[in-house]
Formats: structure tokens, C-alpha cells, sequence
């Protein structure tokens, strides 16, 4: 049987934490020098782990082992998907893509820029909406900084009917296919942009997990 605990990059075997034969037993601090270690081979040397970070990646990195007891403590539901907000740089899109790395051979989410569902439904229509809304688990990088999109002369607000579609398969899924988000936008914002029903499903879709407003600017270590 493989063993889950270990992953090897460049001929290097990082633990993770220790595993039983049948339980995996994660390690956080193993766990974060593992993600600083692809981090550096993802976006560079310069790229590094803040401290000031490490609570939020935490609740980010329970939910994605699927840890009940620190899901229950951090008030994180494991059916939800993640809405992980935060200012501009603070590293939303990079943490997202590094965190589908920690459980070797798991089915995971693929990272869409929102902008790029919109530009899809400029050339296919709702045919896209479908697309993204009926099937897959998905991170949708950036919502709120996509522009409208149009079709054949009709304005739609297409990352809000991506939403509503999400909201549907959740119910019918019961949770198995993940919609998570990255955004800038807080939750008035969103709400203007998308409106209330977005607003009030999103509520049902998503665990909000926020960056500390003073978190460091790290455009600078992804580049």
C-alpha cells in the first residue's frame, strides 16, 4: 500500500505526518514545510510562508485533510466550499493551487480564472454556464474582477448564473462536487455585483475564510 505520508519532490521525501496502515495522522508543521518547499519550486526561491498567515492556513489545510474534530473547532463545514477572501496580493490564488498538493493521488479542484469563464461565454454562450456550473470541482480565481459578459447582444452576468448552477449541483451532490472561490470583494461587494440570491446561496455554498487585512503584500515572492 502507498504510503500517504510521503511525497517526493526532486528526489526528496517530505512527511506529512505518520501513517498507520489505515489512518493518515497529518502533521501541521510538516504539513506547512511541505508547502513552502513547493511553493519555492511552484513560484520561486523568494517564495516563503508568513507567520502571520499560519492560522488561516490552519482551518485551510483541516478542511482540505478533511480533519471533523479541527473543521468543528474552526466553525468549517468539510460539505461547504471555500470562499477565502482577502486584499489584493496577500497570496489568495497562490495558497489555493498549493493546497490541491497535500493529499497525493486525491481527485481535486481545478484553478479557472473568472475572467476566463467569461471570455468562453462570449464565444459559446450559456453552453459555458453549463459547462461550469452542472459538473466538476472547481476554484474560480478572482470572481468579482471579471467584466460582464455578452452574447449575441445580450449582457449577462455570467460568473452569477455560473453560481447559481453551483448552488443547484451542491443540493443535488450533497457536497461532493466543491465550488470554491477566491475574491477581493467583500460581502456587500459581492452583493452588489452578483445580487441578493447570489448573496444568500453563496451563504450555503461557501465557509468564508479571510485573510488578516494586515497581511503582508506578496507579490514580490510569487513572481
Amino acid at each position: 500500500m502507498d504510503n500517504p505520508s510521503k511525497i517526493v519532490e526532486n528526489g526528496i521525501t517530505y512527511s506529512l505526518g505518520d501513517f498507520d496502515g489505515t489512518t493518515m495522522h497529518y502533521d501541521f508543521y510538516r504539513i506547512l514545510e511541505y508547502l513552502e518547499v513547493k511553493g519555492k519550486l511552484l513560484y520561486g526561491e523568494e517564495f516563503k510562508i508568513f507567520k502571520i498567515d499560519r492560522p488561516l492556513i490552519r482551518k485551510l489545510c483541516a478542511y482540505t485533510i478533511n480533519d471533523s474534530k479541527a473543521a468543528k473547532r474552526y466553525g468549517i463545514s468539510l460539505q461547504k466550499g471555500v470562499l477565502l477572501n482577502g486584499p489584493v496580493g496577500c497570496g489568495k490564488t497562490s495558497l489555493m493551487k498549493l493546497l490541491r498538493y497535500i493529499i497525493p493521488g486525491k481527485p481535486t479542484y481545478e484553478m479557472i480564472p473568472s475572467r476566463n469563464v467569461v471570455f468562453s461565454f462570449n464565444h459559446l454562450g450559456f453552453k459555458t454556464v453549463e459547462e461550469y456550473g452542472d459538473s466538476g470541482s472547481y476554484c474560480f480565481d478572482d470572481l468579482g474582477l471579471e467584466p460582464y459578459g455578452r452574447f449575441y447582444g445580450k449582457d449577462a452576468n455570467v460568473m452569477g448564473e455560473v453560481l447559481l448552477s453551483r448552488y443547484e449541483l451542491y443540493r443535488t451532490t450533497r457536497g461532493r462536487l466543491k465550488t470554491h472561490i477566491t475574491t477581493n470583494l467583500n460581502a456587500t461587494e459581492l452583493e452588489e455585483r452578483y445580487g441578493n440570491r447570489v448573496r444568500s446561496r453563496m451563504r450555503e455554498l461557501f465557509n468564508l475564510i479571510t485573510f488578516d487585512q494586515n497581511s503582508q503584500d506578496k507579490r514580490f515572492y510569487l513572481k
